[in-house]
């Protein structure tokens, strides 16, 4: 029997556990962005890198569910985009986390996404089209961002999402977008977080096993909002929960 006592002290430490996976889940299938709320839950039970580790495989399972959803929905243009810097971005991730502290990290992406938020808030109240995303390098400049961030400490879910609605791509093909595109990178991840920074054993494995039925939860009231949702109604509604989420990387 696996001794959990390492990590899980109270029914409280569950709790957050589980609230983690359910926001994960209802994260990849319906509600984008709202996964960065699972983070500091995750840092709070098992510590900064460490909660890399743990909450790789729950990312894992609920991209799967999403994709299998999903799966016709994929905008992959734009995915190929994406996919080579954020290999790049692994790379320099990998290479910089001994020489610059997490939080500084954090703090300075923060204000990337803030400036770009806000100048895709601004084209949006203009009624104008965003003339950045047609440059070459703008989606590979968010790819980037987003290997960095994913490896880092799981918080891309922000970057896809100001990627995407600046792209004005719609609800189910932004779904569908972001669930293959973060399918490829996370299951890339593994190996790097099992024999690079050692943070995924089989005791954590059987931790996350406890996680799949709040991540099934989750991700089926993802499915079910997101049917309910009109087309703007899900774009302020992203809007909105990014604009959160950028304001947790900040302070």
């Amino acid at each position: 029997m696996i001794d959990f006592s390492t990590w899980i002290h109270s029914p409280w430490d569950w709790g957050l556990l589980f609230s983690a996976a359910f926001l994960i889940g209802l994260s990849k299938t319906g509600i984008q962005g709202i996964s960065i709320l699972a983070v500091p839950l995750t840092v709070i039970l098992f510590g900064a890198k460490p909660s890399t580790g743990f909450i790789l495989p729950i990312l894992c399972i609920a991209d799967l569910i999403a994709v299998i959803y999903y799966r016709r929905r994929a905008e992959w243009k734009y995915i190929l985009k994406l996919l080579p810097a954020a290999l790049a971005g692994f790379a320099v991730a990998l290479g910089v986390d001994r020489l610059i502290p997490p939080t500084e990290f954090k703090h300075l992406m923060g204000v990337c996404l803030l400036v770009v938020l806000g100048a895709m808030l601004w084209s949006d109240r203009k009624g104008k089209e965003n003339r950045w995303s047609s440059r070459w390098w703008y989606g590979p400049l968010f790819g980037l961002a987003g290997g960095f961030t994913t490896m880092i400490g799981n918080a891309a879910g922000p970057v896809m999402a100001i990627y995407l609605l600046s792209v004005k791509m719609p609800k189910y093909s932004f779904v569908g977008t972001n669930a293959w595109f973060f399918l490829v990178i996370n299951y890339l991840k593994i190996p790097v977080q099992v024999w690079a920074w050692n943070n995924i054993s089989m005791s954590s494995l059987m931790l996350d096993v406890c996680t799949i039925p709040f991540v099934l939860a989750g991700g089926l009231l993802g499915i079910v909002w997101i049917r309910h949702m009109p087309e703007k109604g899900f774009r302020r509604f992203t809007t909105a929960v990014t604009c959160l989420s950028v304001i947790m990387l900040l302070v």
